[in-house]
């Protein structure tokens, strides 16, 4: 997987640009030092991988913030390997793209983000209930806060292929979209679970 050069881990940090000043109102206290400093690291990382994603000429994914927050992405993944099933099945059903939404925590690059599937409604490829992803890196345990945005979108496709995702055709189901409460709740569990067993295959009383 590929990694973020070590001048991006250099400029976590510090310096940077300083960010706007709090408002001087009395009754709007002043962020704490760390959680400051913390609000600062995550908004110089994701406005440099988001510079970065722009400039790609691959068209592997594009990005749309989310009502124009930084910290709440929409991704589309254009492309899979396209020897693969799901590929068919994309250009079968016209679909130009798999959207995900991504949502990074205060305490990103240092905390995984959450990520989930959105569109079209997926079988398998470690896609699971409520469009929650199946992948120990997304975990924890298992993040890197070298790991980049691009990085892990590579690693979801290939999971995707690996795992023989499909477009669900099914009538109905089809059509039933996925919830971000179903998503948070499955991933919840699916980590508890991992956890308990590590990342193999549990019990099948466990799921």
């Amino acid at each position: 997987m590929r990694r973020r050069s070590s001048r991006l881990e250099e400029e976590e940090g510090g310096g940077g640009s300083k960010t706007t000043s709090a408002s001087s109102s009395s009754s709007i206290p002043p962020l704490a030092p760390h959680r400051q400093h913390c609000t600062q690291v995550r908004t110089r990382r994701l406005m440099k991988e988001l510079q970065e994603i722009r400039r790609l000429g691959d068209n592997f994914i594009t990005v749309e913030l989310v009502e124009d927050n930084l910290y709440d992405w929409n991704v589309k993944l254009h492309q899979v390997d396209k020897d693969s099933a799901l590929w068919q099945d994309m250009k079968e059903t016209s679909t130009e793209f798999i959207l995900l939404n991504v949502t990074f925590p205060d305490n990103f690059p240092f905390s995984p983000p959450f990520m989930r599937v959105l569109t079209p409604r997926l079988e398998n490829g470690y896609v699971l209930d409520g469009g929650a992803i199946c992948m120990e890196l997304l975990t924890p345990r298992g993040w890197s806060s070298a790991y980049t945005v691009e990085a892990v979108m590579r690693q979801f496709a290939a999971s995707l292929v690996k795992g023989q995702g499909r477009i669900c055709r099914k009538a109905g189901k089809s059509k039933k979209a996925f919830s971000r409460k179903e998503a948070e709740a499955t991933f919840k569990s699916l980590v508890k679970t991992h956890e308990k067993y590590g990342w193999v295959s549990p019990p099948v009383s466990d799921g």
